[in-house]
């Protein structure tokens, strides 16, 4: 049961459920996700943290870029049917439209590179 839990309680967070519906679309890295939803990058950090202990996006690393996303399931049974669900759920809903339609939008090249010549 604890497995369960930990699946329906990551999905039990609005921000969290956009991550999801957003990396069913394409693979994105922090800034982009961070970006997206208008959230610290430490608060996006700890949304994907909990996503991932539950099974439900995956990362890699290809140079310096760290790319979310989708799990493919096979570490969770209750991970891959939801993920199965939620690519069909929500659909309709106002907020995920609007996430769906600015995602063309959004380049990693220029907001990640922004941020880093602030911290430079």
């Amino acid at each position: 049961m604890k497995e369960f839990i930990k699946v329906m309680k990551a999905l039990s967070d609005p921000s969290r459920v956009s991550i999801v519906k957003m990396l069913g679309r394409k693979v994105m890295c922090v800034c982009e996700l961070q970006n997206a939803l208008g959230l610290a990058q430490s608060t996006v950090s700890k949304h994907l943290k909990i996503l991932e202990e539950a099974g439900l996006i995956e990362f890699y690393k290809e140079g310096l870029w760290v790319n979310y996303r989708l799990a493919d399931g096979s570490d969770s049974p209750y991970a891959a049917s939801l993920l199965g669900h939620l690519k069909h759920w929500l659909e309709d809903d106002a907020g995920v439209q609007g996430l769906m339609a600015r995602l063309p939008d959004i380049n990693r090249e220029e907001i990640c590179s922004k941020g880093r010549a602030l911290a430079s």
